[in-house]
């Protein structure tokens, strides 16, 4: 599992540390594995580091003093180096030392500094730490705008990416690869921030740090969290998952939550709604029951919500009323919107909504006592804007995007480090509601249920877009599955 802390928390960490050991050595463990992880790079590039052109933009501070120790590491090793220095009455004095007695060179001024810059093999990004706030100055701007042909590295975060949200306030400097020290900043992981970060390569330094505020799954995590039935299980014992969607309209998006549910642990699924007869012609396996979740029989969990129509606000208020989780889905987001978080406030059993930002949009609108969102501004604020949902609603939250983010309100929050943009189709969030809803009537908590199923959605959207990709449908997504789901049990790698 990856763990992520914010600045405010590794800076103590820091603190605790330097306290304890001889001055500069934390720089050093941080610059050296940044300087072998660039000389890797380069050997890949260009089969050796001697002779490579590397320029390291050197901000002010330690991030700077980071990307120059590593540079004049470099340079001892035969690299050419130049350090551009973007704010010379701040740079890091001993940095700048290092690689001046490493004989490497070092300009202030920035038309020289942009040509170096684009001619570069490999860019160290020291311009600004885990600190920064605000995207790029004025002064580093044309580095983010210039051609380039090399690999930029990123030290410890891009420059202009909110190490704490992954917003992008400004310009920022995209990064092909990212050295990150001590642990992983929350920023990382998240889009917009993930999206300049590239690979993200940890660096150990040996920071004592407390809970993380955000986490990743990685394969071992989902395959301890994947249900297994036991030698004297049946179909009821694994969970029976309801699911309550499709309409005369939408009767698709009926069978795509299905399609998931089917895939998704429980041992079997129960239908209600519109589109029976579209599903069980599709799914013969599937139990059939006519009314809404009220009469339906007994379930371990219920699905409302997709393709839901008019139907959906009575369908909601049956499920709702029982006592098993329920995971709400757009037709009934559409609805939980109207009626407000008090419609969830009397629940004794858990509710996983799973949004996209338009619904998370009329889901706060005047939910928490603030000024309705614009959806834009949500997509921007991903972090925060599940935290807001979980505690608003009391309820857990899988907010869908580019990064998917899981919140709980007790306060854990996950994001999820698979999928690809071939998922942004028609019905894929259909089949995400089937599978999240299934795995919660296998007995899986509502944040591990969201997260393992955004997981294994996420990796099943490769699988049925393939490499280098075309598009892919929901149905597609829901058929590669099982797929996936043998290939996290086979081989627990990090995704």
């Amino acid at each position: 599992m990856r763990h992520a802390h914010r600045v405010d928390v590794v800076r103590a960490a820091e603190g605790e540390l330097m306290a304890r050991l001889p001055e500069g050595t934390l720089m050093q463990r941080a610059a050296a594995g940044l300087a072998a992880t660039c000389a890797r790079l380069l050997t890949g590039r260009r089969g050796r580091v001697y002779g490579s052109r590397v320029v390291v933009l050197a901000g002010s501070g330690d991030n700077g003093g980071d990307a120059l120790y590593a540079g004049a590491a470099l340079a001892r090793r035969g690299a050419r180096v130049t350090a551009v220095v973007l704010a010379p009455e701040r740079v890091h004095a001993g940095g700048l030392a290092a690689v001046r007695a490493a004989r490497g060179r070092v300009v202030v001024e920035q038309e020289v500094g942009l040509a170096d810059f684009s001619r570069a093999d490999l860019v160290l990004d020291g311009i600004v730490g885990i600190g920064g706030r605000g995207g790029l100055r004025a002064g580093a701007r044309p580095y983010a705008e210039a051609a380039r042909r090399g690999i930029v590295v990123a030290v410890d975060l891009p420059s202009g990416v909110d190490a704490d949200t992954g917003e992008v306030p400004g310009a920022a400097l995209r990064a092909d690869v990212t050295v990150c020290f001590g642990t992983y900043k929350p920023g990382l992981l998240v889009d917009p921030g993930a999206s300049y970060a590239g690979p993200v390569q940890l660096v150990g330094i040996g920071l004592e740090l407390p809970a993380p505020d955000v986490t990743a799954l990685q394969h071992a995590d989902v395959a301890a969290l994947l249900p297994v039935p036991g030698v004297e299980s049946d179909k009821y014992r694994r969970g029976v998952v309801g699911v309550a969607a499709g309409s005369a309209t939408y009767p698709g998006a009926a069978v795509l939550a299905v399609a998931g549910a089917l895939r998704g642990g429980a041992g079997a699924v129960r239908y209600v709604g519109a589109a029976a007869e579209e599903v069980v012609r599709r799914f013969p396996e599937t139990l059939v029951t006519e009314g809404g979740p009220h009469g339906a029989g007994r379930v371990q969990a219920w699905v409302v919500g997709p393709g839901g129509g008019e139907g959906a606000r009575q369908v909601l208020a049956e499920a709702l009323a029982s006592d098993v989780p329920v995971l709400v889905d757009a037709d009934g987001l559409t609805e939980l919107a109207r009626l407000g978080p008090d419609a969830l406030a009397g629940r004794t059993a858990p509710t996983l909504l799973t949004p996209h930002t338009g619904e998370a949009a009329r889901l706060l609108a005047g939910a928490d006592g603030t000024p309705p969102p614009a959806a834009g501004d949500l997509a921007a604020a991903r972090l925060a804007t599940a935290r807001r949902l979980a505690a608003a609603y009391r309820a857990t939250v899988l907010l869908k995007g580019s990064t998917t983010v899981i919140a709980d309100p007790g306060g854990a929050v996950r994001v999820n480090p698979t999928g690809t943009s071939w998922l942004a189709t028609a019905g894929s969030g259909d089949v995400l509601a089937g599978l999240a809803g299934s795995l919660l009537a296998a007995g899986l908590s509502p944040l591990d249920a969201a997260s393992v199923a955004a997981y294994l959605h996420g990796l099943a959207g490769r699988h049925a877009a393939g490499d280098p990709g075309a598009p892919a449908t929901a149905l597609g997504v829901a058929e590669a599955l099982p797929a996936v789901w043998r290939g996290v049990k086979e081989t627990p790698v990090r995704a």
